[in-house]
């Protein structure tokens, strides 16, 4: 199999779990997944087979969407509710003040993560440091959060968000820092990730359609093609006169498919109507980057 699924995985569960599964169900060895979800978050997580995973840096997952509920009242040391409260205090802000605070922390926004995080600090991620009783200083970082939308309270002093980002935002330490804006401690009491690029929770399938799926022998009717995912390149096509050339994965002269094409930009190339992989200029030239 190649090409991806658009998984949802359930809360309480961890990617590299979900990516299991759905290697005994596919039968490829080669799966992987694109952008890990906390195991205590659910919602959308793309899922790559087969040659596909060669197409993981070509994915458009810098745009992200999430619904979170915020609790106010305690902050914890994982910024989320499995952590132990470090801090708590009773001044609730009302929705006015919570969509007040949350336009400020719209836009470049500076987050310094929890020491549960997976950030890499010496090579060993963060929580694996945090495990040890270790404590080191955790790296701010800059992040794109694009909108905050407050949808409205939930019980014990939560306000529902919906969060469209880019990638490396950490919604719980969005959460810690909103409490602070507020002026009352917050964390992050539940996730749930409904967009990922091209991948939506709209049409994501559950690991038990999955399995039943592929108990039926129709796993691949659900399974997205390669380039599903990569509609955001131009796509280019091939012609006939270079199709060997193609096949070999040798060069083919610029002028012939798209002589405006920047050097930075990554393209689509198709021979027959039937995706080849990612080409790219080099001088006057386009040169593969991955050769499908």
């Amino acid at each position: 199999m190649n090409g991806f699924f658009n998984i949802g995985k359930p809360a309480r569960m961890s990617s590299a779990a979900v990516v299991a599964v759905m290697r005994r169900l596919t039968g490829e060895k080669r799966t992987g997944h694109a952008g890990t979800l906390d195991p205590e978050a659910a919602g959308v997580l793309p899922i790559m087979t087969g040659k596909a995973t060669r197409l993981f840096d070509y994915l458009v997952d810098k745009e992200k969407e999430y619904e979170a509920v915020c609790a106010f009242g305690i902050a914890t040391d994982t910024q989320d509710a499995t952590g132990t409260a470090v801090e708590t205090g009773t001044n609730y802000p009302d929705l006015d003040t919570v969509k007040e605070k949350a336009r400020e922390l719209t836009g470049e926004v500076r987050q310094r993560p929890s020491m549960y995080s997976a950030i890499k600090v010496g090579g060993k991620p963060l929580y694996a440091r945090a495990r040890k009783g270790e404590t080191v200083e955790v790296p701010e970082r800059t992040v794109i959060i694009h909108s905050i939308e407050v949808l409205g309270e939930e019980e014990d002093h939560g306000v529902r968000l919906r969060v469209k980002c880019g990638k490396g935002t950490y919604i719980r330490t969005l959460c810690d820092d909103l409490g602070k804006k507020c002026g009352c401690p917050a964390h992050m009491r539940s996730l749930l990730r409904t967009r990922s690029g091209a991948f939506s929770l709209e049409t994501a399938l559950s690991l038990d359609e999955a399995r039943a799926l592929a108990a039926e022998g129709k796993l691949t009717e659900r399974m997205m093609a390669p380039d599903a995912p990569l509609q955001h390149l131009r796509a280019v096509e091939i012609p006939d006169r270079w199709k060997k050339q193609a096949n070999a994965g040798g060069k083919i002269p610029a002028k012939d498919l798209a002589e405006d094409v920047p050097e930075e930009e990554n393209l689509r190339a198709y021979l027959d109507g039937q995706f080849q992989g990612i080409l790219h200029r080099n001088g006057e030239m386009l040169v593969w980057k991955m050769h499908y």
